[in-house]
């Protein structure tokens, strides 16, 4: 095979992929492609090199390759450089003098339902000792099998289920009101809670598992962006300081997640910092923030890390914050603009429409069933 026809070829796909994703669809086919821009930002950059290195730039043709090539470059770039360890945090670092009363250390896990050995994370939460704890894709057997740790945090909330959307929360930090919320389908949960910090003051919770876009299950993206827009709302219409966590079944830089941000007044702790990819464990290449700790302005950070393989698709996610209202000003959210508030409320009104419809077709579905019986 000859080089240049090779990364001619190569330059095409990913002209197709950067431009796939701009598409303004819900199918699956096109937001997959939101997710590989930290492959495809080193591909491209690699082709680029090669190209320059071992051929002449004469013709049309290579000029307009390279020109294309380097548009793509930028643009994936652009895409991720906010969460390269530039240092320019859109949630700042922690006071130097820190109260203890004031800080929440939180862990969060998918712990994929199908992993038959809870040791490994047993033993990260023996070690990290965390205040709350945020599991995903946990059914009863998971309920029972983490029971010698979680005795340990005197508040729960359990929504175990069997389709890999259960939900578990420990801590030990007392929850006020905590309820288990189905904003979209009857079979994904959430979990909503007031948290009382050690000083009395008082946080919003919001724990979250939106389903993912695929041919097999959800062949779009409209359950999960009308949940997340959901919750950005009640993010944005909440007195308290606010936290959502949880995995997101999306990345970081999508169009959706940046939404979700804006629509909420919520910051993201990764911007400054570096990509923390948490999916998949199980590939050394395929890998991209899925798992996320969203903040508002209230919050600082002491630190954060993704932690060791606990046997899962999924790396655990470890926050560590400091609740420090006084400092809220140095690092206001963006205030969303009326289109960004359309398109969130557009997104919720698709997901509901989509349901009505779903409903209407399983009671026509009985009414056949009931006829030829």
């Amino acid at each position: 095979m000859k080089l240049k026809p090779f990364l001619r070829g190569f330059g095409i796909i990913a002209i197709l992929l950067t431009i796939i994703p701009l598409a303004a669809a819900d199918y699956w086919w096109v937001r997959m492609f939101d997710y590989p821009h930290i492959q495809l930002t080193i591909l491209t950059m690699v082709a680029l090199v090669v190209y320059f290195a071992r051929f002449d730039i004469r013709s049309w043709k290579d000029y307009a390759f390279v020109g294309l090539l380097t548009a793509c470059f930028a643009f994936q770039l652009i895409k991720i450089y906010p969460y390269l360890p530039h240092k320019d945090y859109e949630v700042g670092n922690a006071s130097a003098e820190i109260s203890k009363e004031n800080t929440i250390r939180f862990f969060a896990a998918n712990v994929l339902q199908k992993n038959k050995n809870p040791k490994p994370l047993i033993e990260e939460l023996k070690k990290e000792n965390p205040d709350i704890v945020l599991l995903t894709e946990t059914n009863k057997k998971w309920q029972s099998e983490l029971a010698e740790v979680t005795l340990d945090f005197p508040y729960k909330v359990e929504a175990p289920l069997d389709n890999t959307y259960g939900m578990l929360l420990y801590s030990r930090l007392k929850l006020k009101n905590p309820e288990i919320h189905y904003l979209i389908d009857d079979s994904i949960p959430s979990i909503h809670s007031v948290i009382e910090l050690d000083s009395g003051k008082e946080i919003q919770l919001y724990a979250i598992h939106p389903t993912p876009p695929m041919p097999q299950h959800n062949p779009s993206s409209t359950d999960r962006d009308a949940e997340m827009m959901m919750i950005a709302k009640k993010a944005r219409e909440s007195k308290l300081p606010v936290i959502v966590a949880g995995d997101f079944n999306d990345v970081a830089w999508s169009g959706t997640t940046g939404l979700f941000k804006n629509v909420g007044g919520l910051l993201d702790i990764r911007v400054g910092r570096g990509f923390y990819n948490t999916f998949d464990a199980g590939s050394n290449i395929l890998r991209w923030p899925l798992d996320h700790f969203f903040v508002s302005e209230e919050f600082r950070l002491v630190k954060c890390r993704a932690m060791s393989t606990i046997d899962s698709d999924h790396f655990p996610f470890y926050i560590t914050v400091s609740l420090e209202p006084e400092r809220a000003k140095e690092q206001i959210p963006e205030t969303p603009t009326s289109q960004q508030l359309k398109r969130a409320n557009d997104q919720i009104a698709a997901a509901i429409k989509k349901q009505k419809e779903e409903e209407k077709e399983e009671r026509k579905e009985k009414g056949k069933q009931a006829y030829r019986q």
